[in-house]
């Protein structure tokens, strides 16, 4: 079966840790997402491209970047360089623009009514959890999120704690609650 783990972390540097020591455990890009505000400080002067969010505040929209090729921007981006499959940038409805690495991008990009905390219900995190983990984001702290089997979820937890996340929980993937 598959779960969902995640872990929340105030710095950049704890999170680019933790993505490290997970794909140097054998994580791999289909298994780990990032979410993190974008404080749209990116290498374009902060529109990230050009056109690329929706504005209009009803909807949700993203622009893909690989970050294997160095496309990333924004400030959670820089040291997560090649860590994570891709980077999108996403305006989220009551959050605002986000950047999403990894798998739970394609989900979040759905949530156009339901924000953050519906892209993470999908994924198994109880509402009321993941209105908690939207406004993490909102606050500017970095999610790490895996979608892996039971048997890797110890070893996930124990990754994310040891580099400096809080709040570390696992979901059961197909629960929806």
């Amino acid at each position: 079966m598959q779960r969902t783990v995640v872990g929340v972390f105030s710095t950049e540097s704890e999170a680019e840790r933790a993505v490290r020591a997970l794909r140097d455990s054998g994580f791999t890009e289909q298994e780990i997402s990032i979410v993190a505000k974008d404080r749209g400080q990116g290498k374009d002067g902060g529109n990230r491209g050009g056109g690329g969010m929706g504005r209009n505040g009803n909807q949700t929209t993203m622009r893909q970047d690989n970050i294997s090729d160095g496309m990333t921007s924004g400030a959670a981006w820089g040291g997560l360089a090649g860590l994570a499959l891709g980077a999108g940038a996403i305006a989220v409805p009551g959050l605002g623009p986000i950047v999403a690495a990894g798998p739970i991008a394609a989900a979040l990009t759905g949530a156009a009514t339901g924000g953050l905390a519906g892209g993470l219900l999908d994924w198994g995190i109880p509402e009321t959890r993941g209105r908690q983990l939207q406004e993490e984001v909102r606050q500017g702290k970095i999610l790490a999120v895996l979608r892996c089997s039971d048997t890797k979820v110890d070893r996930a937890s124990t990754i994310l704690r040891e580099n400096g996340a809080r709040d570390v929980e696992s979901h059961s993937a197909s629960a929806r609650k």
